[in-house]
């Protein structure tokens, strides 16, 4: 299915002209949340300053693999679907891929403790050096990956983890691979080569040609919090024709194995200390009090990046929201591109997102509950 007939759409049923006759399509789109993101964008598109160059927002279901929000803009491309191409640079979102790679083969923890010298967000050769002296900082894997250290996870991929061993995880979570659904969109590339530094560059997200779509984003963020287990995105859940006839019906979701469970446990802790420690957690400040986010157990990953030519300013968030105290979930992923001046972060729509869907659900549990 061409996922450019159901971008941006505020309903979750559309029809389609066949080559003889129509055909009606259920899609598991939520069309309060598909509405509350459309009209955010259109809002957004008015702006004279904050304006994104492109925006992409994704939210699936985590253990289904259904596509329930899919929205966004691209200023320089208007008929393009910003939610399905993968010419993002990933930035440090692929340290979920090399945090999962050194907890499952070196057996790291979220505690385990790790050196760097110098600063956080850059990345020279010195730092991967093996250097311990008066400046040096000692922090956890945990706190690495929540404040997104690159020098960690650079000297991780560079002098822990082989190139072989990343370019392993890095498609077992679904890098360099088509995938099989009902809509067609791009995962992501990844290169790794023989050079030291490239390998650290790579390992940290501190580089532009690693690459994702959002689509791919929020399947991260779900592998993580379906205990490792790849879902593949479906958006169908059935086709009828005029007399009402289903031609198409969807099939149970696949999943493939990326991670074993104890790996998945490891890194949705470190995510979990991004939205409380971490750099999302000026987005999320005031979840615990909120009285739908404090239900819920929330985790991300930021990650932020030029282009190439320097135009654009790509802001990533990519989480997950599970019920404390039940089995519903909300893997997504947003992207921003802003342009000379910074709007709102990806990681605040992120929230908001998780908010609006949560509250929906926990009002049509209590209906139901009180119908009962």
């Amino acid at each position: 299915m061409n996922p450019s007939l159901i971008f941006n759409t505020e309903t979750s049923k559309i029809m389609i002209q066949g080559t003889t006759e129509k055909f009606f399509v259920e899609t598991s789109l939520d069309p309060s949340l598909q509405r509350l993101l459309t009209r955010n964008l259109d809002e957004l598109k008015t702006l004279t300053r904050g304006k994104p160059q492109r925006i992409g927002l994704v939210a699936m279901e985590p253990f289904s693999g259904k596509i329930v929000a899919m929205a966004g803009f691209d200023l320089g491309n208007p008929s393009a679907n910003p939610c399905t191409m993968d010419d993002y640079p990933a930035a440090s979102i692929f340290k979920i891929v090399t945090a999962s790679a050194v907890v499952e083969t070196i057996g790291y923890s979220p505690e385990t403790p790790l050196y760097f010298n110098g600063g956080k967000y850059t990345l020279y050769k010195r730092q991967l050096k093996e250097t311990q002296n008066r400046y040096t900082t000692r922090v956890t894997l945990a706190k690495a990956f929540a404040e997104s250290i690159n020098p960690i996870f650079g000297k991780i991929a560079a002098t822990r983890l082989d190139p072989e061993t990343l370019t392993l995880y890095a498609r077992a979570f679904g890098f360099n691979q088509a995938m099989d659904s009902d809509f067609s969109f791009d995962s992501g590339k990844m290169l790794i080569t023989d050079s030291t530094y490239q390998q650290a560059e790579v390992g940290c997200g501190f580089n532009k040609t690693t690459t994702i779509s959002p689509m791919f984003g929020a399947m991260l963020s779900s592998t993580i919090v379906n205990q490792g287990n790849r879902i593949v995105p479906s958006v169908v859940e059935r086709v009828t024709d005029t007399k009402g006839t289903v031609v198409y019906a969807s099939a149970p979701p696949h999943t493939q194995r990326a991670v074993n469970s104890k790996t998945a446990r490891a890194v949705r802790t470190m995510m979990s200390r991004t939205i409380t420690q971490g750099t999302a957690r000026k987005a999320f400040r005031g979840a615990q009090r909120d009285s739908t986010l404090s239900k819920l157990e929330i985790g991300g990953k930021t990650g932020s990046i030029n282009s190439r030519d320097n135009t654009i300013r790509y802001d990533w968030f990519t989480g997950f929201a599970k019920e404390k105290n039940g089995e519903k979930a909300l893997a997504l992923a947003v992207v921003v591109g802003h342009r000379k001046y910074i709007g709102t972060r990806a990681s605040t729509y992120g929230k908001m997102i998780f908010k609006h869907y949560f509250n929906a659900y926990f009002a049509s549990n209590k209906t139901t509950a009180n119908r009962g």
